[in-house]
């Protein structure tokens, strides 16, 4: 299957390099672009793309605003926000996965892990590189959310002890190979709990699950 991609940028020149490096790919396609974010929201409505690639400042309307709505629409619960970014630590990176942002990307990434992370996020899995994860969670992500305060921790309670034991993993940025690993467990299997635990808490994806686990309390931050 095709996964297809709207860019949001504001910047011709990277919107044309990041066209041309999608489309040398059989399995990428690109279906628009957006130079700002109300562009995005209106074309991510009308294309309904499987990633969008969002760039945080833009001109009206930002990338932040743009996430939120995008994420907020039942008609596009498929797709995945993924911000681009120049520093992984930024303020407005922590708060655009609260809002429902499935990871992020450095723009000075090499080509190849710019692709395969578009291929991350659109699997379903969130694009959090441990050590970013870690710096994002201590400075912003315990943090209580702006529009409603941290979430309820009985958000957590249907989760079975294994289930909040893959959790805690995968909130210090452990892939499921490694998660695996550290339980003995199948690759397979942990990707079902994963499953398992979105589902219980309504979280969109991975990256949400992350920063909910935090702010409620189920994992402490890294010190």
């Amino acid at each position: 299957m095709t996964i297809r991609i709207l860019i949001a940028d504001d910047q011709a020149l990277l919107r044309a390099t990041f066209r041309v490096l999608i489309d040398s790919c059989d399995d990428l396609e690109v279906v628009d672009e957006a130079t700002n974010g109300q562009q995005a929201i209106t074309l991510a409505g009308i294309h309904r793309p499987d990633v969008v690639l969002m760039d945080i400042r833009m001109p009206g309307t930002d990338g932040l605003a743009a996430t939120a709505a995008i994420c907020a629409q039942p008609a596009l619960q498929a797709t995945r926000v993924l911000i681009l970014t120049t520093f992984q630590t930024d303020e407005h990176v922590a708060q655009a996965l609260r809002l429902g942002a499935s990871g992020f990307l450095g723009k000075n990434t090499t080509a190849d892990a710019f692709l395969d992370g578009i291929r991350t996020v659109a699997s379903g899995d969130a694009l959090l590189s441990p050590l970013a994860t870690r710096s994002l969670i201590t400075r912003f992500l315990t943090t209580a959310a702006p529009s409603g305060g941290a979430p309820d921790p009985e958000r957590f309670a249907g989760l079975t002890p294994r289930e909040r034991e893959v959790v805690a993993l995968v909130a210090e940025g452990k892939s499921n190979d490694e998660i695996a690993e550290a339980l003995f467990l199948s690759p397979l299997t942990v990707r079902t709990h994963v499953q398992r635990a979105k589902t219980k808490t309504d979280a969109r994806d991975r990256a949400q699950l992350v920063a909910l686990a935090y702010q409620a309390g189920l994992v402490e931050p890294p010190r």
